[in-house]
């Protein structure tokens, strides 16, 4: 799974490798534009996780769920593959 700016980075990425009969000169700004969002969009995940986080009931223990890294990570494969 990605975020959506993880999406749109992809597409722009795609865009730019194959449709050259048409240059996008603002591919790099647009590119870093988002880039620079995706920083943004996951600290608000993080606030919501910690959110949920401090409404769990007790019938949950917190230290059985993953770091908001950890999940954060698996779920939206941050590696380069």
């Amino acid at each position: 799974m990605k975020t959506p700016i993880q999406d749109l980075i992809e597409i722009i990425k795609k865009r730019q490798e194959d449709d050259e009969a048409m240059p996008f000169m603002y591919n790099d700004k647009i590119i870093k534009l988002a880039e620079s969002l995706l920083e943004k969009e996951k600290e608000q995940m993080r606030l919501i996780y910690e959110g949920l986080l401090q409404n769990v009931g007790t019938s949950i223990q917190q230290s059985d769920l993953p770091t908001f890294e950890q999940y954060y990570n698996e779920t939206f494969n941050t590696k380069e593959k």
